[in-house]
C-alpha cells in the first residue's frame, strides 16, 4: 500500500459502507471483499461493501420504498445537520452497494427467486430501483444499523480522493451467499474478525485503517445481535484521522488519541496507526487490536 502526502482541498464526497454480519459455527463473520487490482480506490485491498451516493439513490420513488421515513432515517444517523433526504440516500447507497458488489440483497420478504431474479437483472444491466419496484420489494432499513462515521483527512493516508463515508451494519439474510461481481471485486471471504486481521498480521491480504479498526472493535462480539446491540446503544463515532510526523514516521491519530483532537474514543484497542514498510499497523503491538478500553463498553 503506498502512502499519499498530497494535500487534498476538494470536499468530501458522500459515500456509504456496510459491515455484512452473519453468524457461523465458529461465532461471527463478516464479508471482505477483495477490490479488482485495476481499481483507483484501495486496489486489491479487501474491504467492506460500499461507494459513493448516486444522485438516483435520493429519487422520490426509491425512498417511497423505504421502510422508515427519511425524517427517521435522519435521527438514527444522530447528525443534526443532515437533511432528511440526504439521510435517507445514505441508506440506500448501502443497501444498493451491498447488492451490487455482492450479490447480497438486503430487503423486506424477498425470496431466493427474488433475490436470483434481481441478481440476473443486474447483470442485464436493470437499476436497482427497477429491480425492487418490479418485484414490489421494499428497503428494511430498521436492519441496517449506523456504525460510525468516517472522513477523509486533507492529508488522506492512501487516496488522494476524499470521502465522507457512513459506516453501517447487517445481518446477511440466512438463505443469501455472497457472489462477487468480478469487476470491482474479485474475491468474496468470510472472515471471523479476528482471523481477518490475523490475515493482515501475517501478509496474507491488504487491509485499509478503517477496515482494521472496524474489524478490531468487532473481535469483541460472541455474533451477530451483540455487534447490532452495541450499534443501538452508541452513538455513531465521527472518526477524523489527524496524520503526522514523528521520529520520520508517518502516523495516524484517532479520537482518544493524545495527539488528536477530540479526546473521547471511538474503538477500543489502539488509538493510532503507524505506517511501516508499505503497511498500517499499531506502533505498541499487533495484539493491542484485541485490547478491551476499559469503560468503552460501559459508554452508552
Amino acid at each position: 500500500m503506498e502512502l499519499n502526502t498530497e494535500t487534498v482541498n476538494t470536499p468530501p464526497r458522500p459515500a456509504a459502507t456496510i459491515v455484512l454480519l452473519r453468524d457461523a459455527h465458529a461465532g461471527l463473520e463478516v464479508l471482505l471483499l477483495k477490490r479488482h487490482a485495476l481499481s483507483d480506490v484501495l486496489a486489491g485491498a479487501h474491504v467492506f461493501p460500499g461507494g459513493k451516493v448516486d444522485p438516483q439513490d435520493a429519487a422520490p420513488a426509491l425512498q417511497a420504498l423505504l421502510q422508515d421515513s427519511p425524517a427517521d432515517l435522519q435521527q438514527r444517523l444522530q447528525e443534526s445537520a443532515l437533511q432528511p433526504a440526504a439521510a435517507a440516500a445514505l441508506h440506500v447507497a448501502a443497501i444498493r452497494e451491498a447488492f451490487e458488489e455482492s450479490g447480497i440483497l438486503l430487503a423486506q420478504d424477498a425470496s431466493r427467486q427474488h433475490v436470483e431474479t434481481a441478481r440476473a437483472w443486474l447483470r442485464e444491466g436493470v437499476p436497482f430501483a427497477e429491480a425492487l419496484a418490479r418485484l414490489q420489494l421494499r428497503l428494511p432499513t430498521r436492519a441496517v444499523q449506523p456504525w460510525s462515521r468516517w472522513v477523509t483527512p486533507r492529508v488522506p493516508t492512501v487516496t488522494n480522493k476524499r470521502f465522507d463515508t457512513r459506516f453501517f451494519i447487517a445481518a446477511v439474510p440466512p438463505d443469501q451467499e455472497a457472489v462477487h461481481d468480478n469487476h470491482e471485486a474479485t474475491e468474496a471471504l468470510w472472515l471471523q474478525p479476528r482471523e481477518a486481521l490475523e490475515r493482515y498480521r501475517h501478509h496474507a491480504i491488504d487491509l485499509a485503517p478503517p477496515q482494521i479498526m472496524s474489524l478490531s472493535l468487532l473481535t469483541h462480539f460472541r455474533d451477530v445481535a451483540q455487534a447490532l446491540e452495541h450499534a443501538r446503544a452508541k452513538t455513531p463515532p465521527l472518526v477524523e484521522p489527524e496524520p503526522f510526523l514523528q521520529d520520520g514516521v508517518r502516523f495516524v491519530a484517532y479520537p482518544g488519541d493524545p495527539r488528536h483532537s477530540r479526546p473521547k474514543r471511538a474503538f477500543p484497542g489502539p488509538t493510532r496507526l503507524a505506517f511501516r514498510d508499505g503497511r498500517f499497523e499499531p506502533p505498541d503491538g499487533f495484539d493491542t487490536l484485541f485490547d478491551r478500553a476499559p469503560g468503552y463498553f460501559d459508554d452508552a
